[in-house]
């Protein structure tokens, strides 16, 4: 059931895609392989046009093996950010990527949200998160 907070992850109002290009801290639940969640701080970068969220991280990190743990459908996720009474809230399925222009495309977005260029770390990947859902009140 939608609600008034729904909004089409492909084509967002103004102020809610200005909200996802302001640096925030967000966070990403990953289910376990049992089911419960796991939610991490992270860094996203959204881009509405693929419909992709994307969060680069360790290969060897809790939330991409909890990803990995899904198959190859991926994993159910959610990645969210507030800042007072702004929130948003992305959901979709997740697979992991460790293609070098994939994350290099990462790594770019990356830097140009948050201001400064990842340190080098031969074992990044990126988690891409084909939207099926966002809500939020940018």
């Amino acid at each position: 059931m939608a609600t008034k907070y729904s909004v089409d992850p492909g084509a967002p109002d103004p102020s809610y895609l200005g909200f996802w290009r302001e640096r925030h801290v967000c966070t990403l639940t990953t289910p376990r392989p049992d089911g419960t969640p796991h939610v991490v701080p992270v860094g996203v970068t959204y881009d509405p046009e693929a419909r992709l969220a994307r969060v680069i991280a360790n290969g060897a990190s809790t939330k991409v093996r909890n990803v990995l743990a899904a198959g190859e459908e991926g994993a159910a996720v959610a990645v969210c950010q507030l800042e007072g009474r702004r929130w948003a809230t992305l959901e979709g399925r997740a697979v992991v990527r460790r293609e070098p222009e994939r994350v290099a495309e990462a790594e770019r977005r990356y830097a140009e949200r948050y201001g400064r260029t990842p340190t080098p770390n031969p074992a990044r990947v990126v988690i891409e998160i084909r939207l099926t859902r966002a809500m939020g009140r940018g």
